[in-house]
């Protein structure tokens, strides 16, 4: 089966760094768009950044540019996101997700429905 695992959530000051962790498993990695994706408190789910697993091309929502930065471990089948001055609007349960099928109906990439595979999310807490 298909499987999501994140890790490396926490607790951190504004200005603060933290580096997040995704490991797939059951599926060809290579062949995968992945993506992160953040919720904060009460609001909508939304998508942050995106990198297609074969290539080196990357996808930054305007609201990290210049402060996260997404890498793999493709031999590890494992996608991160370094998150560099934080800031307390970052807050918000991350979540890692995969497109591993054919294309549905939504071809927007940092569209919740453009995925089929979620992980359980990581919590990320910026304090002022």
């Amino acid at each position: 089966q298909v499987q999501l695992v994140e890790s490396g959530g926490g607790s951190v000051q504004a200005g603060g760094s933290l580096r997040l962790s995704c490991v797939a498993s059951g599926y060809m990695y290579n062949t995968a768009y992945m993506a992160w994706f953040r919720q904060p408190p009460g609001k909508e789910r939304e998508g942050v950044a995106v990198i297609y697993t074969g290539r080196t091309a990357t996808y930054y929502a305007d609201s990290v540019k210049g402060r996260f930065t997404l890498s793999q471990d493709r031999a590890k089948s494992t996608l991160y996101l370094q998150m560099n001055n934080l800031e307390p609007e970052d807050t918000a349960m991350y979540y890692c997700a995969s497109h591993v099928g054919p294309y549905g109906a939504s071809r927007d990439i940092f569209a919740g429905e453009f995925y089929h595979y979620w992980g359980q999310g990581t919590q990320v807490t910026v304090s002022s």
